[in-house]
C-alpha cells in the first residue's frame, strides 16, 4: 500500500484520507489514476520496398504471372541491395535517378536497365494501387525508361542461312538441324518449337498451334510444304534414336530427361562458330524469317499475322525493309490517272 501511494500525487491521497475513505476507496482511486494513463503505442516500422516485395508483390506475381522468378532473379540482383532497405516512402526521384545512374557506370545497356526499370515502376504501381503510397507519390517518382535509338536487328541473308544449315547438319547434336531449320521456316519463336507437342501440330490443315504464346494468348502457325517435310525430318529423328513418338511427346525430346530440351545453347554455339557468324542468335532467325516476307512483297499485316504479333507496333520495326515495294506502291496512282486519260482521250 505505501509503495503505491508513493506513486501518487500527495493532494490526492490526502484529500482521499481527509474525506474518510476506506481503504478500498484509497485502492479505486490509484486504480483509477493507472487507468486515465494511457501508454504509447509503438509506431510501426516504415515498410521497406524489401518487405513490400517479399510479403506482397511476390506472393501476387507468383499466382499471376507465368515466370515469377524472372522478376525475383532481377529484384535480388538489381535492388534489393542497393534499394530494397529504403522505406517505400522514403524512395524519392533523386534516390530512384542514382540507382539509374549507377547502372549506366556499369555499362549496362540500356534495354537491360530499362528491363530493371519496368520492373521497379510495376512494384511502385501495385503499392500505389494496394493504398500503400498514394497516387501523387507514385506519379512523381515513376521513372521514364532510357531511349533505346533504332531497334538493332540482325538478318541472315541467302549465303548465310546456307552456311548456317551446313554447320548445323554436321553437328553431334541429334536435333539442331531440324531444330534451325524449322524456325528459319516458320518464324516461330525458340521456347514455341522447344515446347511443342506433336497434338499440337494439324499436318492435314498445315496448322501449328500454340496454347500459350509470349503475350499469354494462343496462337496458330501456319506451316508450309517445307516446314510439313521438316517435321516429318524431326519424326524420322526421333524414331533413329530410339524415341517413341507419340501425340503426347514433345517435337524435341531430351532422350536423357523424357522431356523437351530447355535449350540447344551448346551446340548452337558449335555451329555459329563454325559457319563464322559470331553474333548471331537464334531470335534473328525469326528477324530473317520476317525480312524474307517484306523483302519478296508480303504486307505488314501478314507478317503480324505470321509472326503471332498481338500490337502492329512491333512489327512495325520492319518496315524500313520496305522502300522498294512502297516506290512500286506510289507508282499506282500515275499508271491509273493515265489509264483514266487513254479511256477518256482528255489531256491534263
Amino acid at each position: 500500500m505505501e509503495a503505491l501511494c508513493f506513486l501518487l500525487p500527495k493532494r490526492t491521497i490526502f484529500r482521499a484520507l481527509r474525506s474518510g475513505q476506506s481503504l478500498g476507496g484509497v485502492f479505486m482511486i490509484i486504480g483509477s489514476f493507472f487507468s486515465s494513463k494511457k501508454v504509447k503505442a509503438q509506431p510501426k516500422p516504415a515498410l521497406t520496398l524489401n518487405a513490400f516485395f517479399d510479403d506482397y508483390f511476390y506472393p501476387h506475381i507468383e499466382i499471376t504471372k507465368k515466370l515469377p522468378r524472372h522478376d525475383l532473379l532481377t529484384y535480388d540482383k538489381h535492388l534489393r541491395k542497393s534499394l530494397g532497405r529504403k522505406p517505400l516512402l522514403e524512395l524519392e526521384t533523386l534516390t530512384l535517378d542514382r540507382w539509374v545512374h549507377a547502372q549506366i557506370k556499369k555499362d549496362y545497356e540500356p534495354g537491360t536497365i530499362n528491363k530493371h526499370i519496368f520492373l521497379l515502376n510495376r512494384i511502385l504501381n501495385m503499392a500505389c494501387h494496394w493504398g500503400f503510397i498514394d497516387t501523387n507519390t507514385f506519379r512523381n517518382r515513376r521513372i521514364k525508361k532510357l531511349p533505346m535509338g533504332d531497334y538493332k536487328q540482325r538478318f541472315l541473308n541467302e549465303e548465310e542461312i546456307l552456311k548456317l544449315l551446313q554447320a548445323c547438319q554436321t553437328d553431334v547434336h541429334p536435333f539442331l538441324y531440324v531444330y534451325v531449320k524449322l524456325l528459319i521456316l516458320t518464324g516461330a519463336r525458340k521456347s514455341e518449337a522447344l515446347k511443342a507437342r506433336w497434338r499440337d501440330i494439324n499436318i492435314g490443315a498445315q496448322i501449328w498451334n500454340v496454347p500459350v504464346s509470349k503475350n499469354g494468348r494462343s496462337r496458330r502457325i501456319i506451316l508450309s510444304n517445307a516446314a510439313i517435310a521438316t517435321l516429318v525430318e524431326i519424326e524420322d529423328t526421333a524414331n533413329r534414336i530410339g524415341q517413341n513418338v507419340t501425340g503426347d511427346s514433345f517435337l524435341f525430346t531430351n532422350p536423357k530427361t523424357g522431356t523437351h530440351y530447355h535449350s540447344f545453347d551448346a551446340a548452337w554455339f558449335r555451329a555459329k562458330e563454325d559457319a563464322g557468324l559470331y553474333t548471331t542468335r537464334l531470335h534473328d532467325l525469326r528477324h530473317t524469317f520476317a525480312s524474307l516476307l517484306i523483302n519478296n512483297g508480303a504486307s505488314i499485316f501478314e507478317v503480324q499475322k505470321l509472326l503471332g504479333h498481338h500490337h502492329i507496333s512491333m512489327t512495325e520495326r520492319y518496315a524500313h525493309l520496305l522502300p522498294d515495294t512502297l516506290k512500286a506502291r506510289v507508282e499506282i496512282m500515275p499508271d491509273k490517272l493515265d489509264a483514266f486519260k487513254k479511256a477518256r482521250r482528255v489531256s491534263i
